[in-house]
C-alpha cells in the first residue's frame, strides 16, 4: 500500500456520459506520473466490446489486441467500439481511446459464441496446467514504484508465487483492490485485462532505476471464460541486441491455464 497522503479514489474511473469518462490517480503508471498504466484502459475498453459483443450472442472474448500508439494521460478520455463483422459464431470488434483530442489507443478484438462440447479425457495437456501457487499458498509482495504516489500498485493487490518480482521470470498473482468503473463489479476478461499488461515489469531483467522496457502493444488469447477475483502471470522477459524485446505471460485462475499475453518491447537507458 502506498504511504503517500493524498486520499485514494473509489475507483479508476469515472462514467462521464457518451462514451467519455474522467481516469483517477488509481490508474497512474510507473513510467510518468501524468500517465496512465495501460492496464487500466485496455480493461475500460475489453469491458465495452464484451457488451458491444454480448447484444450478438458473443459472450467469449478470445482476443484482444491493444496498439498502444501514445502514452494514456490521466484526465478526460472517449471510448468508441465498432462492430467489423458478426457471423453466426464469431465476431469482429474494433475500438479506439481519444484524449486531449488524439486518438490514443487502438484496439481490435475477437468474440466467440459458447457452446458446450464434451471433451473425450486423456487429451495431451489436459487438465489444464495449474499455476505454480493457489493465491492463498503465495506471500504479499508489492511493486518496486508502489508508495512514491497513488496508482496502479493501489488499484490491486498481488501475491508472490514464484521467483521474485522485477528479478527475471516470476509468476504473479493480481487481484483489483478497487473498482474499475464508478463502484461497478468488473468482469472476469476485464480482470484478466488490468493484469496482462504487468508481464513485462514482474519478469523485468533489467533494472527499473537504470533502463525502461515499454510496451507499445498487447495481444491477450483466451482458450476459456476466465473465472474468480484472483488472475495469475507467469511471466518471462526476452531481449534482443538492438533495444526490442519480448515479454510472454501464461495466464491463470484458480482453475488453471486461461491462455496466454504477449507484449512487444522497447528498451533504452533511462536518463
Amino acid at each position: 500500500m502506498t504511504t503517500n497522503t493524498v486520499a485514494t479514489p473509489g475507483s479508476a474511473y469515472e462514467t462521464l456520459g457518451n462514451g467519455s469518462y474522467r481516469a483517477s490517480v488509481l490508474t497512474r503508471g510507473p513510467w510518468h506520473p501524468q500517465h496512465q498504466h495501460a492496464g487500466p484502459p485496455i480493461a475500460l475498453v475489453c469491458g465495452a466490446i464484451e457488451q458491444a459483443a454480448g447484444q450478438h450472442g458473443l459472450t467469449h472474448i478470445a482476443r484482444l489486441t491493444a496498439n498502444l500508439l501514445r502514452p494514456v494521460p490521466i484526465g478526460e478520455l472517449s471510448l468508441e467500439v465498432s462492430t467489423d463483422y458478426v457471423g453466426r459464431n464469431v465476431g469482429h470488434f474494433s475500438a479506439q481511446i481519444r484524449a486531449g483530442g488524439k486518438e490514443v489507443a487502438r484496439f481490435t478484438a475477437l468474440a466467440q459464441r459458447e457452446n458446450e462440447v464434451p471433451l473425450p479425457d486423456g487429451l495431451p495437456g489436459h487438465p489444464l496446467p495449474m499455476a505454480p501457487r493457489t493465491p492463498e499458498e503465495s506471500a504479499t509482495c508489492t511493486f518496486p514504484f508502489a508508495g512514491k504516489h497513488v496508482g496502479y500498485a493501489d488499484l490491486v493487490e498481488t501475491r508472490i508465487a514464484q521467483g521474485h518480482m522485477f528479478q527475471g521470470p516470476s509468476a504473479v498473482w493480481f487481484r483489483l483492490r478497487h473498482p474499475l468503473l464508478d463502484m461497478e463489479s468488473p468482469s472476469d476478461y476485464q480482470r484478466v485485462a488490468v493484469a496482462a499488461d504487468s508481464g513485462n515489469g514482474i519478469s523485468a531483467i533489467l533494472q527499473f532505476e537504470t533502463h525502461s522496457f515499454l510496451n507499445s502493444d498487447l495481444t491477450i488469447h483466451l482458450l476459456r471464460r476466465p473465472q474468480g477475483e484472483w488472475i495469475c502471470l507467469d511471466a518471462r522477459t526476452y531481449l534482443g541486441p538492438n533495444g526490442t524485446g519480448l515479454a510472454e505471460s501464461a495466464l491463470y485462475d484458480a482453475s488453471g491455464l486461461v491462455g496466454r499475453a504477449m507484449q512487444s518491447l522497447l528498451v533504452s537507458r533511462r536518463d
